[in-house]
């Protein structure tokens, strides 16, 4: 997609300089050639092409926010003995004979 982008805006520059540098064309004229044959519609094309990525992005954030909240939920880290319970082997004391 790059090349495609490279090539429109190289076309579009040309069309600006051959503007310029006619005898009827002005500068002015080759300025606004170049804007509105070249680069306003390839950033038009860029940012559309470029939404699915973005979409992407976004639903990637939200998932790594919902699993951070989850785990802070839980204690806030994913270690098996970090809950602040006991754990389920521990010995029992010893009891002082009377």
């Amino acid at each position: 997609m790059h090349l495609v982008v490279i090539a429109w805006l190289y076309v579009a520059l040309m069309m600006a300089v051959a503007e310029a540098t006619n005898t009827t064309g002005t500068v002015l004229g080759a300025i606004f050639t170049f804007l509105l044959y070249g680069l306003l519609p390839v950033a038009l094309v860029v940012y559309l092409m470029a939404t699915p990525a973005r979409r992407r992005a976004i639903k990637a954030r939200e998932a790594a926010e919902r699993e951070a909240a989850i785990q802070a939920a839980k204690g806030g880290s994913s270690a098996p003995d970090a809950g602040g319970e006991a754990a389920a082997d521990t010995v029992a004391p010893m009891r002082e004979k009377t």
